[in-house]
């Protein structure tokens, strides 16, 4: 079992958190930062324990009474859909000893029973039920003792986001700017989008923060790590590699993504075939350059922090078979220092035909799951990098990482003046400011600063 921090030992942490901010300013990050316990035990407080959370898909719970079992860092809940058609978000815990009451990961219920002294609840969180309460709790208030919601939870599109902080701003001021950016996805289709099948979960030896920094906008490692599945036919080499056409959108109120598009006219709704993309041409919820970014897309990936990523992309799940788009989200969750647990949606548009979920769902699978081969190239490598950094040398020798790669005179990325959307926008996708975006804003996070606030990336 881990032993609790000490005082010296947190503000020894401290000290040097309070440098990192100015190293990722100048493209260095100390390597010591993905693996440590004192820091974990720091990140499960002050980031998981302030900061806006995903936990599901409405599309996940649509029925009265349906729930999924979540955490917020080390924190049990319950995203339930009660008899009322309202979603809550409720601390996995009995109010009479603690126990667990959510012993399967989804289900549907009318109320949840604690199998350890038979207290129950209904599926809004009241209490309704307590074994010999006529004798042994006389003046028991049912209303005191309902299971406890999370401080805040709010929805976005279907998103479903709980915090642990009571003050934290609306999750719309949250998300803020890049709203723009997630609507690309969430509001192109008119029918709206849903999770098609159970979402993958898996172990890595790694920390959570690497999940972030790469899906922030990590192009550069595509054309190596990932150039064995473009020469197996899994993947074309736009799915891959780099083009003319890319651009990174940095410091978008905190988030980040990397975009990858076809030449100006062309129709790609990154591989849709049209009988899917079709409708949608009949939406209203974009403004037309929003529509025209969509339109011309091939690959986008992105980070919302703290952990929750998104990838829309054509993959195949054999050579010879047609293929598939979809759109996925990950997400890192921490589960001990160098250890998270991943986790990974698949979603298409709701109006898609069955055949085409099926196809897009076996894509996903093949290239973005346990077993897939996107996923098992950037498990290696992320491993290696909590390796590195959990023993000595690292902490003795001060290592740190080169996060420079768009930097003043280090590569040609240049800012945008004409892009439409917010955030700062390069030309290219050869550069790190969608790295250094998270890393800004994590350290900023863990040294009680005020998150979301715009410094200039340049």
């Amino acid at each position: 079992m881990p032993v609790p921090a000490t005082q010296s030992q947190i503000a020894s942490i401290d000290q040097r958190l309070a440098a990192i901010e100015r190293q990722v300013q100048a493209g260095a990050l100390p390597l010591w930062v993905f693996h440590d316990q004192t820091l974990y035990d720091l990140e499960l407080e002050r980031i998981f324990g302030r900061s806006w959370v995903f936990l599901a898909h409405e599309t996940e719970i649509p029925n009265p009474g349906d729930y999924v079992a979540r955490s917020i860092g080390n924190d049990p809940f319950i995203v339930v859909r009660g008899h009322d058609n309202i979603v809550r978000v409720l601390f996995d815990s009995c109010r009479h000893r603690g126990a667990r009451l959510c012993l399967a990961d989804k289900g549907n219920t009318k109320s949840f029973f604690c199998s350890y002294h038979g207290w129950t609840y209904r599926n809004t969180g009241d209490l309704t039920g307590v074994p010999n309460i006529h004798t042994a709790y006389k003046a028991l208030d049912l209303k005191q003792w309902g299971l406890l919601p999370a401080p805040r939870a709010e929805t976005y599109r279907g998103l479903i986001f709980a915090s642990l902080n009571p003050n934290i701003c609306p999750l719309l001021d949250y998300l803020g700017d890049y709203r723009w950016y997630l609507d690309l996805h969430l509001a192109l289709s008119p029918s709206g989008m849903e999770v098609v099948g159970e979402p993958h979960r898996w172990h890595i030896e790694a920390d959570w923060k690497s999940g972030s920094d790469n899906f922030a906008g990590d192009s550069y490692h595509t054309q190596t790590l990932h150039q064995s599945i473009v020469r197996l036919g899994l993947s074309n080499a736009a799915g891959a590699s780099g083009g003319k056409n890319d651009i990174h959108v940095t410091e978008c109120s905190g988030h980040s993504t990397s975009i990858r598009r076809r030449d100006a006219g062309e129709t790609y709704f990154w591989g849709y075939p049209e009988d899917v993309y079709r409708e949608f041409f009949n939406g209203s919820e974009l403004s037309p350059e929003q529509f025209e970014v969509a339109k011309r897309s091939v690959v986008y990936t992105g980070t919302i922090f703290p952990n929750v990523s998104m990838i829309h992309i054509f993959a195949k799940d054999a050579p010879d078979n047609e293929g598939a788009a979809f759109f996925s989200l990950r997400q890192w969750k921490p589960r001990g220092p160098g250890k998270m647990e991943a986790w990974s949606w698949v979603l298409v548009p709701k109006s898609a035909p069955a055949k085409y979920k099926e196809l897009a769902y076996r894509a996903a699978v093949a290239s973005f799951s346990p077993s897939g081969n996107f996923e098992q190239d950037d498990s290696i490598a992320w491993a290696g990098v909590s390796r590195a950094a959990r023993g000595q040398f690292a902490k003795q020798q001060n290592i740190t990482l080169n996060y420079q790669m768009g930097l003043e005179g280090m590569s040609d990325a240049k800012v945008m003046t004409d892009w439409p959307g917010p955030g700062i926008v390069y030309d290219s996708n050869l550069e790190e400011g969608v790295q250094r975006t998270f890393w800004r804003h994590w350290s900023r996070t863990m040294a009680g600063g005020v998150y979301g606030s715009v410094s200039d990336e340049r």
